[in-house]
C-alpha cells in the first residue's frame, strides 16, 4: 500500500545507520520525532463534497484526501500534522480520452475547477487545491496506462499518459526497447507528468530530456481536443509540442503521449572518480561534457555531499581501504566524487568510460572502479525513502534545483548554500547543506542542493521555517542568474519567481495561451502563473 503521508510503499524502509544519526546530531543537533496525525483523524476533517452527483466520481473522504497533495515539504507538513484544510470534492478515474472530455463538460456545467493527477509526486505544489468558492474535481489518469501503439521502424511508442515509470519500461522492455527516462521519482511519476513539467531523467545525457523524447500526443482541453502528430522534424510554424511541455495542467489534460524510444542497451556501467578539490572536479566535468562523449550520465557531488554519501554507506573494510587509497593519492578532506555512466554495446561503453577517465586524470581524478556506481544504481530510487526515516528521527529535508552557464556554476552553489545557512541562523538553527551537479551540458549544468534540518515540532513553526528557507534560496537563484527550475517545474512554489525569467511580455503571452484553451480558467488555477 502506498503511504498516505510520506514517500512510496509503506512496506519499504530505508533506515538511517548509527553513523548517519551521529553525523546529523553533530551537524544540526538532536532531532525530536513529532507525533503524526493518523489517517482516520485526517479523514474525519474532510468536509462534505460540493459536487453534484455524477457516476464515476468518487467522493469518499479517504480517496479525496489521498489525491489532495503531492510530495513538497508543505504537503508533508499538512499531512503529518493533520492540517489538510482543502481537498478535492471528488476524484474521477477515466479510462479513455472520451471520458476525460465528458468529465470536463461536467465540470464546466457544475462550475467546478479541475486538477489533473498523475503520480502525485510533485514537489512544488502542482496538486494544491485552491481556496475557492467553486467545487474542485481531480481527474486521475491512473487507468490511462496502456501501450497503445508501437512503431518499430520509426522507434515510436504511444502510451496513455497516466502510465507510471516502471510500467512504461516493463511494457517497452517486453519488445526490446527503453525510453531511458529515469527521474528519482521514477517509481510513481507518470509519462504525462514528465511532459507537462519538463522532467529530466538521471541518464538524459544519452537519452535526452523529456522535450527530446516527446514526439506528439493528445490533449483534452475545455475548448476541444488538441491533437499533435509526430514528425522527425518540422518547419511548419510554431511547434505545438512546446505548448504542452511545461504547461502544468493549465491548458488541459494530456491523455496520450507518443515518445521516441531506443533499443535496450547491451551494457550499462557507472564508475566513480574522486578529485582533491571542487575546482579540479568542476574543470574536469566541464571538459568531459564539452568533449561530447557518448556517456549517459555525469553527476558531480561537492565535498559535503561526498562525505554524506560515504557516511550513509556505513563502515566497511572495503570503504576503509578505499579511503586510505584516496588519501595516498591526494584526495582527503575536501574530496569530490564524480559518477560517470555509459549505456550501449560493450565496446561503446568501454570506449566512452575510457575517454572520460582519460580527461579526469588530467585534473588529478582518481578512478576507484564500479563498486560505488553499482551501489548507486541499486539505490537510485530508494534514496528518496530517506525522507521518511529522517522525519521519524525529527528531521526535515528539502531540495532546490536550478541551471546556469558554466561561469556561474560555482557562484550559484555557494550563493544557494549561504542563503540557506543565513535563513536557519536567523531562527537559531543549523542545517546540513550539500550540492551536486545533476545534469551536464556543454553550456552549463544543473545545480541541485539539499537541506536537512531539525523539525520545530509544530505545523506553524515548521511551515514558517520552510518559507524562510524557500524564499531565501529562490531569491539567491534569481539574483545569481539561474532558472527557477531545471526539472521540478513551477507549480505554486516557484510561480512568484517566474517573471524574473520570462518578463512581463513573456508572462502575458503564456496567460493568453492558457486563456485560448481554457477561457473560463477552470484548469489547475494558481499553478505556473501566479494570480
Amino acid at each position: 500500500m502506498r503511504r498516505w503521508n510520506g514517500w512510496g510503499d509503506d512496506a519499504i524502509d530505508f533506515p538511517l545507520n548509527e553513523d548517519m544519526r551521529a553525523f546529523l546530531r553533530d551537524r544540526v543537533g538532536a532531532g525530536t520525532p513529532p507525533t503524526d496525525a493518523t489517517l482516520a483523524q485526517a479523514c474525519r476533517a474532510v468536509a462534505p463534497s460540493r459536487l453534484p452527483p455524477q457516476r464515476g466520481i468518487d467522493t469518499a473522504p479517504e480517496v479525496r484526501l489521498r489525491h489532495a497533495l503531492g510530495q513538497s515539504l508543505p504537503d508533508w507538513l499538512k499531512l503529518r500534522y493533520g492540517k489538510v484544510d482543502r481537498v478535492p470534492d471528488g476524484v474521477a478515474f477515466p479510462e479513455s480520452g472520451e471520458q476525460v472530455r465528458e468529465l470536463l463538460a461536467y465540470a464546466k456545467q457544475a462550475s467546478a475547477l479541475v486538477i489533473p493527477y498523475g503520480g502525485g509526486t510533485s514537489v512544488v505544489g502542482h496538486l494544491s487545491v485552491p481556496d475557492a468558492a467553486q467545487p474542485v474535481l481531480t481527474i486521475s489518469l491512473a487507468r490511462l496506462s496502456r501501450l497503445l501503439d508501437l512503431d518499430r521502424q520509426a522507434q515510436l511508442a504511444t502510451f496513455g499518459a497516466g502510465v507510471a515509470g516502471p510500467d512504461l519500461e516493463a511494457q517497452l522492455r517486453a519488445h526490446g526497447y527503453t525510453l531511458g527516462h529515469f527521474p528519482q521519482s521514477f517509481e510513481y511519476s507518470t509519462l504525462g507528468g514528465w511532459v507537462v513539467t519538463r522532467s529530466s531523467g538521471q541518464q538524459s545525457l544519452r537519452y535526452g530530456r523529456i522535450e527530446q523524447l516527446f514526439a506528439g500526443g493528445k490533449v483534452e482541453t475545455p475548448s476541444g481536443t488538441l491533437a499533435i502528430p509526430s514528425f522527425p522534424a518540422s518547419a511548419a510554424g510554431t511547434d505545438l509540442r512546446e505548448v504542452v511541455l511545461g504547461s502544468e495542467g493549465r491548458i488541459g489534460i494530456l491523455t496520450e503521449a507518443t515518445v521516441r524510444i531506443t533499443s535496450l542497451p547491451q551494457r550499462e556501467a557507472f564508475h566513480a572518480v574522486f578529485f582533491p578539490t571542487w575546482a579540479a572536479a568542476e574543470d574536469a566535468v566541464r571538459s568531459i561534457a564539452q568533449a561530447r562523449l557518448p556517456l549517459s550520465m555525469l553527476r558531480l557531488s561537492n565535498s559535503i555531499e561526498t562525505l554524506t554519501m560515504l557516511t550513509m554507506a556505513g563502515k566497511s573494510r572495503l570503504l576503509s581501504l578505499m579511503q586510505a587509497y584516496l588519501g595516498w593519492r591526494g584526495c582527503r578532506g575536501q574530496k569530490c566524487m564524480l559518477l560517470v555512466g555509459a549505456s550501449g554495446d560493450a565496446a561503446g561503453v568501454a570506449s566512452a568510460i575510457g575517454q572520460a577517465l582519460e580527461v579526469a586524470r588530467r585534473f588529478h581524478g582518481v578512478h576507484v572502479g564500479e563498486a560505488i556506481g553499482k551501489k548507486w544504481k541499486h539505490n537510485r530510487f530508494r534514496n528518496v525513502y530517506l525522507r521518511n526515516a529522517l522525519w521519524q528521527h525529527g528531521y526535515a529535508v528539502d531540495t532546490v534545483e536550478t541551471a546556469v552557464d558554466w561561469p556561474r556554476v560555482g557562484a550559484m552553489m555557494h550563493a544557494v548554500e549561504q542563503a540557506a545557512r543565513d535563513a536557519f541562523a536567523a531562527c537559531g538553527e543549523r542545517a546540513h547543506i550539500y550540492t551536486h551537479l545533476s545534469h551536464m551540458y556543454a553550456q552549463g549544468a544543473s545545480v541541485y542542493s539539499t537541506f536537512a534540518y531539525r523539525l520545530a515540532g509544530s505545523y506553524e513553526a515548521d511551515l514558517a521555517r520552510w518559507q524562510a528557507l524557500k524564499g531565501a534560496v529562490c531569491d539567491a537563484i534569481v539574483a545569481t542568474g539561474g532558472t527557477i527550475s531545471h526539472q521540478h517545474g513551477v507549480g505554486i512554489d516557484h510561480a512568484p519567481y517566474l517573471a524574473a525569467e520570462k518578463g512581463t511580455l513573456g508572462l502575458g503571452a503564456m496567460r493568453e495561451l492558457c486563456r485560448h484553451f481554457d477561457p473560463s480558467g477552470m484548469m489547475n488555477p494558481g499553478k505556473l502563473l501566479a494570480a
